[in-house]
């Protein structure tokens, strides 16, 4: 037999040492038996720095027990004993070892040790409060009654024991009621006792029980004073819980009564109003899902998941984006941001300065423009249309007034956002501007005319720059070792870093000269790959040769590099 467990031994220390000894702070509970990580204790994770992977975890011999296993500090901590002592059958160890059953107040002052296993429930009820399968409220209600019920229990029985064991049963507070009480049943006892415990706690006193000699007022000078706690601490709970439900709907009405206050004091318009208070009270609404204290909490790759798997199919949709590589999109819809809108309310304002553009997901908006004082409707745009794109690709003042028809949720994402990312992918944005001119020539006549400069921008590339759209156009940064001609600008490629090439307005005049241009500002042009391209631009447009380029201020234009974007350009 002894051979036999030597051999079984000694091939199961082989077993071990073959394989990787898991990490002690993980050895008590594998990863595959979590289901809820609301059971994991806090003891079992490692601190940070704490190396715990198989490769670099420590090798102990048998029976040995590192110093920073929960089990060791387990055991040399306080508790163990008392848990030991608060387990043991004292009356049965009595009777083993003497033989005879003693049933004497030591045994009773003894068992009062079990009292510490409610350690142990208190521990159970913080597990279930953490634990999701559990309602919160629920079980912080039955930790409440179980408290107060604990409480009035042993506050009735330590009385009981106290009249029970005085020298004058009818010098007591239930021998003043019920002669001969400690000979009568003991559920009639703990009837009188419950009822003074729970007529005490409640602070109703009716005053037919009450303490009869000076042992008995000293302890209930201090049950009393217990229960101002005790009471304190179970309204306090129960107010945080029945409140906490309705702390949204208070917020909601202080802000809906703040922005009432505004408008009144302002004199805001009535339709101005209504859009303030529907927007918060959307707010709130979508509040309650808590979306954005959900997704805010959570690692980046996490969001970009939840972003890919809600939107990405509609961005890839929208005209603007058809053709374009599944890396830029995903790139895009990462940064973009959900928002619901509703009903009859403002997304983008006419001339104001684009800093965003919208995708539709759901819902529909109306397109409209103010012109000769009045309001006109140009165009409804649906799931998976584009809003704002205009001024923003263009740079320029937004165009168009975009209100809401209906609850709308869109996704935005800022100009500085979308610009970084397209220049990162060159044949990307080639075919993101061939997308965004084809939808320019499909606009109707009336929605062309109140894009400034439009017209002649997809003249430019109907003509000379249908060719670049695809090729030189869209080129990529200048090439600093390229040669300069004699006017001193590089014979490579135009200075442009953005998906669109360096427009500049052109004029065929002097800077100090107002008269020339006929009332007009200009034309808008892309900025050519060198200064005989932009001469021989220039010509087209005006109708004669020029010379000389200087800019507003007057300087004179040495390199193309230098020129801005909607920078003014005198040639003459």
């Amino acid at each position: 037999m002894l051979t036999e467990r030597r051999s079984a031994s000694t091939s199961l220390g082989s077993e071990n040492r073959s394989r990787p000894v898991p990490p002690l702070l993980y050895r008590r509970r594998s990863s595959d038996d979590i289901d809820n990580l609301a059971t994991v204790s806090s003891s079992l994770l490692p601190a940070f720095g704490t190396i715990v992977d198989d490769a670099n975890s420590l090798h102990l011999r048998k029976y040995i027990i590192a110093p920073f296993d929960r089990r060791y500090r387990y055991v040399t901590n306080l508790w163990f004993p008392m848990d030991i002592a608060s387990t043991l059958p004292f009356q049965a160890i009595y009777l083993l070892f003497t033989g005879k059953m003693h049933k004497g107040e030591a045994f009773g002052f003894l068992n009062l040790l079990r009292l510490w296993r409610l350690r142990r429930v208190s521990e159970l009820f913080t597990r279930l409060e953490k634990d999701t399968r559990f309602s919160y409220f629920w079980t912080r209600y039955c930790k409440l009654i179980c408290v107060t019920l604990f409480a009035v229990h042993s506050a009735g029985c330590f009385y009981y024991w106290m009249a029970v064991h005085h020298k004058t049963s009818d010098d007591t507070w239930i021998g003043a009621q019920v002669h001969d009480f400690e000979h009568k049943n003991i559920w009639m006892g703990y009837t009188y006792s419950m009822y003074w415990s729970i007529v005490t706690l409640t602070t109703v006193g009716y005053g037919d029980l009450h303490a009869e000699n000076t042992g008995e007022k000293v302890f209930n000078i201090f049950y009393m004073l217990f229960n101002i706690g005790l009471t304190a601490y179970l309204i306090g709970n129960m107010t945080n819980l029945i409140v906490h439900s309705a702390v949204r709907t208070f917020a909601m009405r202080d802000a809906i009564n703040e922005i009432l206050r505004y408008a009144s004091k302002n004199r805001l318009p009535d339709g101005l109003k209504e859009q303030m208070l529907a927007h918060m009270q959307l707010k709130f609404k979508t509040a309650e899902l808590q979306q954005e204290e959900v997704l805010e909490d959570l690692p980046k790759a996490i969001r970009s998941s939840i972003a890919q798997h809600l939107f990405h199919e509609t961005v890839e949709t929208t005209y603007l984006f058809k053709g374009v590589s599944d890396d830029l999109i995903t790139q895009l819809v990462s940064e973009m941001k959900a928002e619901f809108f509703p009903p009859k309310v403002d997304i983008i304002l006419q001339n104001e300065i684009p800093t965003d553009f919208y995708v539709l997901v759901s819902g529909a908006v109306d397109v409209l423009i103010y012109k000769n004082g009045t309001e006109q409707f140009l165009s409804k745009l649906g799931a998976a249309e584009m809003a704002g794109e205009i001024g923003v690709i263009l740079n320029i003042p937004q165009p168009f007034t975009v209100r809401t028809k209906r609850l709308s949720q869109v996704i935005r994402i800022s100009h500085q956002h979308f610009k970084q990312m397209v220049l990162q992918h060159n044949a990307d944005g080639k075919k993101i501007i061939s997308n965004f001119i084809q939808y320019l020539k499909g606009l109707k006549k009336e929605m062309l005319e109140e894009i400034p400069l439009v017209i002649e921008l997809i003249d430019d590339f109907n003509t000379e720059n249908i060719a670049p759209i695809e090729g030189a156009e869209y080129h990529e940064a200048p090439n600093n070792s390229g040669e300069e001609n004699i006017e001193g600008t590089s014979t490579t490629s135009a200075p442009s870093s953005d998906i669109l090439p360096v427009r500049v307005i052109i004029h065929g005049h002097r800077p100090d000269d107002k008269t020339n241009d006929g009332g007009k500002m200009g034309k808008l042009i892309h900025l050519p790959d060198s200064v005989e391209d932009l001469l021989s631009l220039a010509e087209k447009k005006f109708g004669k040769r020029g010379c000389t380029m200087l800019v507003a201020d007057g300087s004179q234009v040495e390199e193309l590099r230098a020129l801005r974007e909607k920078d003014h350009l005198f040639i003459f």
